[in-house]
């Protein structure tokens, strides 16, 4: 995004960020910058209210914009502002008040599940584009985009959001799956933190994507420890961002994963981050399509070796 960061850990947008305290315990541990919690775009007033919306959409917008100020003061990282909607209706006044607050970056999270099956894929790739364009056009700080891994050709929509003006890319959103509760007859939302196995789906695409796009890449979900910051790293990401482990163990976690990673680059003789970089992505591979089938056929072949 353009921002000088200490180190290439960030802490996600997440229950971390909602309180001053944690947010400050963060940045003691080592965190090169966090991410506030998402402000809905339903608390701005720009969608009708249904049934359906839980009471959490009470939530004062001011006492948003007041816990960011504070946290800039006292953090001493860059903090970076997120808001979470589907239009581009609300946004724009709101993200120029977000910039009054001193955030260093704002962070645009569509969730947004087309389940309108008359919505063609053409019209959810401009929805995304519209909200990416009104709000750079609105704002002179930076600007992420939550990627969902959803669209039909991702390093096309990459590509576009590059193109329109995104400053970085968070890959990727992680979208909740319901339940059915068999005794209560009824759909159980549920939210299950991330595990390492999740990291292999944007792994995958931060290591495709490295060295083509202007915009910085961040790499989330599947973080729990070192080892995935490392991987991501080697990907080609340019920060690594964390949520479940810091839920799961505490703010202070930022410290060890800061450890891992350093204890690692000195057993990899790696005196800095600039050789890491990359090391392991896709940028060098002439023909990606070739290469991702010759993989897939490789995977497929070594599983039929393997002794029963």
């Amino acid at each position: 995004m353009g921002l000088n960061l200490k180190n290439p850990i960030i802490v996600a947008s997440s229950p971390v960020s909602r309180n001053l305290d944690d947010i400050c315990r963060a940045a003691d541990a080592g965190a090169a910058a966090v991410v506030m919690f998402s402000l809905f775009a339903e608390q701005l007033g720009s969608v009708d209210e249904t049934s359906y919306l839980p009471d959490v959409y009470a939530c004062d917008p001011v006492a948003y914009l007041n816990l960011t100020q504070r946290a800039v003061k006292q953090a001493g990282i860059p903090i970076i502002a997120s808001l979470n909607g589907v239009t581009n209706e609300g946004w724009i006044e709101y993200a120029k008040e977000i910039e009054q607050t001193g955030a260093a970056g704002l962070e645009l999270n569509i969730y947004y599940v087309a389940a309108n099956s008359e919505e063609t894929g053409t019209e959810v790739e401009k929805r995304h584009i519209d909200i990416l364009q009104a709000v750079k056009s609105a704002v002179t700080i930076p600007v992420a985009m939550k990627l969902s891994p959803y669209f039909s050709s991702l390093g096309n929509m990459a590509w576009q959001f590059d193109k329109a003006g995104a400053d970085a890319l968070v890959l990727f959103n992680r979208f909740y799956q319901p339940d059915f509760d068999l005794e209560a007859m009824e759909i159980e939302t549920t939210l299950d933190f991330s595990t390492s196995a999740e990291i292999r789906l944007p792994l995958r695409w931060i290591a495709m994507l490295h060295g083509k796009l202007r915009a910085s890449l961040a790499a989330s979900t599947g973080v729990q420890n070192g080892a995935e910051v490392i991987k991501y790293l080697l990907a080609g990401a340019d920060a690594v961002m964390t949520a479940s482990a810091l839920i799961r163990n505490g703010p202070g976690y930022v410290g060890i994963l800061l450890e891992e990673l350093q204890e690692w680059m000195k057993q990899k003789e790696y005196d800095s981050l600039k050789p890491l970089k990359g090391a392991l992505s896709q940028r060098a591979v002439p023909n990606l399509d070739e290469f991702e089938r010759a993989n897939y056929i490789k995977v497929l072949e070594a599983y039929k070796q393997k002794p029963v």
